[in-house]
């Protein structure tokens, strides 16, 4: 295997919206350290690989016949090493949560079940775009804990409103093999998370950066219900880096411009490095 095959495992051009899910959590729970957060970054960072290398191992008959372009179909690598590297990654980011905490220890592992669940259930249900929802909102929960210990009302709400907006994005990549969106009304669910967020607008700062989210959202939509070929990918890794917009909105909301600034960074970062390594 070799680094480029590391990589597209991995899925690493979304990493940024995993360190910034980090950020807003710990930021919601209280004022965390740069140190803290970075430890949450690479922690969360463990989980976030583990889960996509698991996914190429458990859809591994099913990319052979539509995304031959995966490592495995591809003969870059087998899938027993896919899943062994899938499930250490799981563990040792297990292990690094109970480190930052035994509150964050015990959500960690609640994070490593929703991952393992999505991976082995996401083509048999039309609950998946739930479960992986799931997989974000205990993001901020590992966040929170290892930050105060506790979860608080604000990390809760915007816990949720993160599910719901990785449940929509979730739905249109469910359509993405076959560059199409069977039904559009699903997507709607991606307006409680904008509402939301909005409700947590407290200056100007934060106004600008939900109406970029808004931007990025409608964009996407557009691309959604125009349909035309390659439109359904894109607005996917799109609403991919949006994550990062959704949580430095909350984080401006909360006081905290720098890290806010930090997180619309996580925004554009993603963007550019989707166009290095595919996000889908």
């Amino acid at each position: 295997m070799n680094f480029h095959t590391f990589l597209k495992l991995g899925r690493v051009s979304n990493l940024p919206t995993v360190w910034t899910n980090a950020l807003a959590g710990a930021v919601l729970s209280g004022n965390p350290t740069v140190a803290v957060v970075f430890c949450l970054a690479v922690c969360l960072s463990l989980f976030y690989v583990g889960g996509m290398w698991l996914n190429d191992a458990f859809d591994a008959e099913i990319d052979a016949r539509e995304r031959t372009d995966r490592p495995i179909p591809n003969g870059e690598i087998s899938v027993r090493a896919v899943l062994i590297g899938g499930f250490s990654f799981l563990a040792v980011g297990v292990i690094f949560a109970f480190w930052l905490g035994i509150g964050a220890g015990l959500a960690g592992i609640c994070l490593a079940g929703v991952i393992v669940l999505y991976d082995w259930l996401h083509k048999r249900t039309i609950l998946s775009p739930v479960i992986m929802g799931g997989a974000r909102f205990f993001c901020y929960v590992v966040a929170a804990l290892a930050v105060s210990g506790v979860i608080s009302g604000y990390v809760i709400l915007g816990a949720l409103g993160l599910l719901l907006y990785t449940a929509g994005l979730t739905y249109a990549a469910k359509q993405e093999a076959y560059d199409r969106l069977d039904r559009a009304w699903p997507l709607g669910i991606l307006a409680i998370p904008l509402i939301y967020a909005l409700t947590q607008v407290s200056s100007l700062g934060a106004l600008v950066i939900w109406m970029g989210l808004l931007v990025v959202v409608l964009m996407a939509l557009r691309r959604l219900f125009r349909r035309d070929k390659g439109d359904v990918p894109k607005a996917v890794v799109t609403l991919i880096a949006g994550i990062s917009l959704f949580d430095a909105t909350l984080i401006a909301g909360a006081g905290e411009a720098m890290f806010a600034f930090v997180a619309v960074a996580g925004f554009f970062l993603t963007l550019a490095l989707q166009r290095v390594v595919t996000g889908t």
